[in-house]
């Protein structure tokens, strides 16, 4: 209970002399605030619900970018790394090369040579792709340039080699085939 004496409120224990006074808060006061508070955290809650959604979808693009480039077997890079390693298990390669061959793209502004040079075209209703890379092993001096050549099977959805051959750069100049598909 809580008492009053000269004009103060004061807590008393119950049981004693005092009066009683009933603290009354006005009801309709109390529900716009509490109303106000509610749409308040609504709105907030909502706008971060918003926040954690765009970065959910922004991420899952992402993985899905990655994905295709990494693992899909039509793209360029999955199509570089299995031509290449037709290069280095040939072993007219490996004659002119060297053991150790390793493959790069097209040389950029900044010298890194990352990028693999490609062309996606249709012809007959059937995509094709050519790819241009280059190559050079642990003989000195000796350089080739890969080309491949890839077309879609209809039926698997797949890339398919149509042909590889490395153009020799050093003398002698030759042409060595890898494969032939045609």
């Amino acid at each position: 209970s809580i008492g009053t004496q000269a004009g103060g409120l004061r807590a008393e224990k119950p049981g004693k002399n005092s009066k009683d006074v009933s603290v009354q808060r006005a009801l309709n006061e109390e529900t716009l605030v509490s109303a106000a508070q509610k749409v308040k955290e609504a709105g907030r809650d909502f706008t971060y619900f918003i926040v954690v959604l765009v970065g959910i979808g922004v991420t899952g693009g992402l993985f899905y970018v990655i994905f295709k480039e990494l693992f899909s077997s039509s793209s360029p890079n999955k199509i570089y790394g299995d031509a290449l390693e037709k290069c280095r298990s040939h072993p007219e390669i490996i004659g002119v090369f060297g053991d150790s061959i390793k493959g790069y793209g097209e040389a950029t502004r900044r010298g890194r040579r990352q990028r693999v040079s490609h062309i996606e075209y249709v012809k007959d209703g059937l995509k094709h792709m050519r790819l241009k890379f280059y190559i050079e092993g642990t003989e000195s001096g000796k350089q080739g340039t890969v080309h491949v050549e890839v077309k879609e099977n209809l039926e698997t959805g797949k890339f398919e080699t149509r042909y590889i051959f490395v153009d020799v750069e050093t003398y002698p100049r030759r042409t060595i085939v890898i494969e032939d598909n045609r």
